[in-house]
């Protein structure tokens, strides 16, 4: 579950501003994070994964008080609760997609790499169409199979929240409602809270919950 009240933030030496009373998406819910660009939505999910943190207010995700924790415990949350998918993908080019897909096993010692870690990366693949690109490095492969790779990366480990910036923004229409289909699943099957940030308005019927930011922002 994601909770916010009271949020403000600000960046220093800029006009930016982002104020939110208050914000919930409960567990097993889809929520969509709209608003032209600029407006703060990349910088909500970045507060809300304790990419950055918080200035003042509270943020409350999966039973943790974000605002409280400390650098390595804000790492070890990252890791062991939150599934990112990054507007730029975040893959790493010496790896190919299949261990970029596993890396969050590389970088957690609290997950064990285990075969069945390595099957639900492949059937992940499948789901998305890149079983078969699996090998590929970053460098030879199209923006639209990083993106999904980047989507499996983000489910593999099952975790509690998953926060999708632009998780459509390189795919074809039967192809970025295919990926909103898994991520919505994935959520309701496994009772996770899924928060994305998006422009694209042909999705929206696929959420439980559209948020506009400009009326949550002072």
């Amino acid at each position: 579950m994601i909770e916010i009240s009271d949020l403000a933030f600000r960046y220093a030496d800029s006009d930016f501003r982002l104020s939110i009373d208050r914000l919930a998406v409960g567990k097993g819910h889809c929520a969509a994070l709209i608003g032209p660009s600029g407006c703060g939505k990349t910088t909500l999910l970045h507060l809300v994964a304790a990419i950055i943190p918080s200035q003042s207010g509270e943020i409350r995700v999966n039973g943790h008080e974000v605002e409280k924790l400390n650098d390595a415990e804000r790492r070890l949350f990252r890791v062991r609760d939150i599934g990112f998918v990054f507007q730029d993908f975040a893959l790493l080019d010496y790896l190919n997609l299949l261990d970029n897909i596993l890396h969050p096993y590389r970088i957690n010692s609290g997950l064990r790499l285990s075969d069945e870690a390595k099957q639900r990366a492949q059937d992940l693949a499948e789901s998305m169409g890149i079983a078969d690109k699996l090998r590929r490095f970053v460098g030879h492969t199209s923006q639209g199979e990083l993106q999904r790779a980047a989507v499996c990366r983000a489910l593999v480990a099952e975790p509690a929240v998953i926060l999708a910036d632009e998780p459509t923004g390189n795919l074809d229409p039967p192809n970025k409602l295919e990926v909103i289909e898994i991520l919505c699943g994935y959520a309701r099957e496994r009772q996770a809270t899924l928060l994305v940030a998006t422009h694209d308005l042909e999705i929206l019927d696929a959420f439980d919950l559209v948020v506009d930011l400009r009326k949550l922002a002072g």
